[in-house]
């Protein structure tokens, strides 16, 4: 009959060297009293058996012990950060969550203003430059002697919209007001998922119901989770330089190429970007099917729309307007959130 190597931890306690406790670092994490149970196992072991177990749980006593005096000198640690974390993440996402829902509602009762929502979006970003790293989806088009650029004519009322909803959203936020550039992104995912979901309708037949359920089944809401990672944008203080946006309406098509090239997309980002180009969409893939590289994405992604998932249309324009409303920004994981009031436990009355 044998012992459990676990019964002879307190003696080997001492042999394990715990600076913790013999520095003075005992004053910066607190201790913890562990009690060790053990019992008895039998076994049929040989003398050289039981040397080899012995060794064996000497090795493993040891690792037990040096890890349970790092749980007791970092879980206090470790457990508080991983609750804060975890506090942040959902203030973040219940926040987000009001955002979404105070857009749709201005968005579905302004349907008008659909396509420039998106041109506000796009334009907002492309002032971004490569070389010096500057511009890009910060809000700066916000700015009267921006806005009023030849390239951003007839978005003024998209903004406007923007701003009214902004009072909405900032009246409720615990955690300070939300930033223009994030508000003119999620608009245009807003405006996306609207037009996703208008669609899936049109093929039941304009049944709302059954459209609901189509875009539920078969729609792109698992596709936006890195979209919604990056909410936490910083606003400019002041405009973007001028001509770094092209008048999409007087642009060709390798007027378009090159500026999407600038910022590092090609063809395929072109063609899929098509409804953020202008308010007629189908005129504008028309003009990009002229030219041989953009032709084959306009039409794969025109077959896409037909079919009843969208699959290829709807995962490439939402990949790329995660990765356009990205462009020249450092995003804050912890925006929007606030300390949360502690409650004395010692003064609740039983």
């Amino acid at each position: 009959m044998g012992v459990s190597f676990l019964s002879t931890i307190p003696p080997l306690l001492p042999l394990v060297p715990v600076p913790s406790l013999t520095t003075t670092t005992t004053n910066r994490y607190p201790s913890y009293a562990v009690t060790v149970r053990c019992n008895k196992m039998e076994i049929d072991a040989t003398a050289e058996d039981e040397d080899r177990f012995c060794r064996r749980d000497i090795l493993k006593c040891a690792g037990v012990t040096i890890g349970m005096e790092l749980m007791a000198s970092s879980g206090l640690f470790v457990e508080k950060a991983s609750a804060a974390d975890l506090i942040q993440r959902r203030q973040r996402s219940e926040f987000l969550s009001s955002v979404k829902e105070t857009l749709y509602t201005a968005i579905n009762g302004n349907v008008e203003l659909l396509p420039s929502l998106l041109t506000l979006a796009l334009n907002d970003a492309m002032t971004y430059d490569k070389a010096t790293k500057s511009g890009g989806a910060n809000g700066s088009i916000r700015f009267s002697s921006e806005l009023s650029r030849p390239e951003n004519k007839g978005l003024s009322a998209a903004l406007n919209l923007l701003e009214e909803a902004k009072k909405e959203i900032d009246s409720f936020s615990k955690g300070g007001p939300i930033s223009y550039a994030d508000l003119i992104q999620y608009a245009a995912q807003g405006v996306l998922k609207s037009t996703f979901l208008t669609s899936a309708i049109r093929k039941c037949g304009g049944n709302v119901e059954k459209g609901r359920l189509l875009y539920t089944a078969y729609g792109s809401n698992g596709q936006w989770g890195l979209f919604d990672k990056q909410f936490g944008r910083a606003d400019t203080q002041e405009p973007d330089p001028e001509g770094r946006v092209p008048r999409w309406e007087n642009s060709n098509v390798k007027e378009m190429k090159d500026k999407f090239v600038a910022i590092g997309f090609g063809p395929r980002q072109l063609a899929v970007m098509s409804a953020f180009l202008g308010p007629d969409q189908a005129a504008t893939e028309a003009l990009l099917a002229t030219d041989p590289d953009v032709s084959p994405w306009v039409q794969k992604y025109q077959r896409s729309r037909e079919t009843v998932s969208e699959t290829d249309y709807e995962v490439d324009l939402i990949t790329t307007l995660t990765k356009l409303s990205s462009l020249g920004q450092q995003i804050n994981y912890e925006a929007y959130t606030y300390p949360v009031q502690r409650v004395d436990l010692s003064k609740l009355k039983l």
